[in-house]
């Protein structure tokens, strides 16, 4: 297989993290990850001249110091990584949410699920941009809904 661009992975919760990891290594993604804390980590590993750009960035919206709308705002003003594809992954399932992430550029929703295999699930809307070890008709697209207060289990 080809060599993959990273994906970067915007998350402050450590959890989240773990459970972001488990759900795309059990998707046979083989994509190197890469992780920031909040919006303004994220933008720093953006301009790092010695960071590969990401095929794909995978977003929280509530973060510290940098949210993620305002991240997408930053990144959607940055000419040299404004074509990265933005995939929200986040707890919120407010209307005014997907829209506006809509509206800043993210080209899919995802809302956390309380169960991981529904979680897990609901991630293989990155096929179209990721590397994975599995034939891609395997990882083929569902649809993003449903919702849960709590955070995915693992």
């Amino acid at each position: 297989m080809a060599e993959s661009k990273p994906i970067l992975i915007v998350e402050d919760d450590r959890v989240d993290v773990l459970v972001l990891k488990r759900a795309l290594r059990d998707l046979h993604v083989t994509n190197e990850l890469a992780c920031a804390a909040n919006g303004e980590e994220a933008l720093a590993y953006l301009q790092d001249k010695g960071k590969e750009t990401p095929c794909l960035i995978l977003l929280d919206l509530n973060m510290p110091r940098m949210n993620g709308f305002e991240f997408l705002t930053a990144l959607r003003a940055d000419d040299a990584a404004n074509n990265i594809p933005v995939i929200v992954v986040t707890t919120s399932a407010e209307p005014q949410d997907v829209t506006r992430s809509a509206e800043l550029g993210a080209i899919a929703y995802v809302v956390k699920a309380c169960d991981y295999r529904e979680f897990r699930e609901k991630l293989r809307v990155i096929a179209p941009y990721v590397a994975c070890a599995q034939p891609p008709g395997e990882l083929e697209m569902v649809p993003c809904q449903g919702a849960c207060p709590q955070r995915p289990l693992s």
